[in-house]
């Protein structure tokens, strides 16, 4: 289990789960947003330039994103997770020449976009986000009610039909070329994301061994 994973799959597949309980068995997330911020924190000439690239409103640059990869990586120390990036075909590309020397595998959650839209249509959280529900697969005890603070849960703007679909149909135009990149690469394995959490778990310890 000595690899970098890259998990791939579309929003509300399982992905955040997965990557919870990966952490616990010894891997660390990488996430570009808390990248940007620590080194934004730190005043570093490269926080700096992040720094003013967002004060302006403009997207951090590929370019950037991989600078801030390369300074905060140690990928002879640790196993890292990596959710949410790669978003596209180049960043594909990118994200292999970095890892390139060490043991990677790119993990699809596979999942029919009707189940996703089904499942993220019913999910509800606290206004913060932090505890989520699934009206479905697991309500709260007191419908409408968190469990763990009493207060009343909502549904995301960005959780609504319309707007899942939309999200959906981004996902599918994008993810085509970066499966088909990491397949190239034979470093592409699929797991069936309609399942317990447990059985996708013991999946992807199986499929990256």
């Amino acid at each position: 289990m000595e690899k970098h994973l890259i998990l791939l799959g579309a929003p509300g597949s399982g992905k955040g789960t997965q990557s919870s309980k990966l952490k616990s068995a010894g891997w660390l997330h990488v996430s570009t947003g808390d990248l940007l911020r620590t080194e934004i924190a730190k005043k570093s000439d490269l926080g700096n330039k992040v720094k003013s690239v967002m004060d302006a409103g403009q997207l951090v640059s590929d370019e950037l994103v991989v600078e801030l990869l390369k300074a905060n990586l140690e990928l002879d120390k640790n196993k890292y997770i990596f959710d949410g990036y790669p978003r596209n075909h180049k960043q594909a590309n990118t994200l292999d020449d970095i890892l390139k020397g060490h043991d990677y595998v790119a993990v699809y959650f596979k999942l029919n976009l009707d189940i996703l839209v089904e499942r993220i249509t019913n999910r509800r959280t606290t206004k913060n986000g932090k505890n989520i529900y699934n009206l479905k697969t697991n309500p709260p005890k007191v419908e409408g009610i968190c469990d763990v603070t009493g207060e009343a849960l909502i549904q995301r703007d960005d959780d609504k039909e319309d707007v899942v679909r939309e999200r959906m149909n981004v996902f599918e135009a994008t993810i085509d070329p970066i499966l088909e990149f990491f397949n190239n690469n034979d470093n592409l394995v699929v797991v069936n994301a309609d399942q317990d959490l447990d059985q996708v778990y013991n999946q992807i310890l199986n499929k990256i061994e």
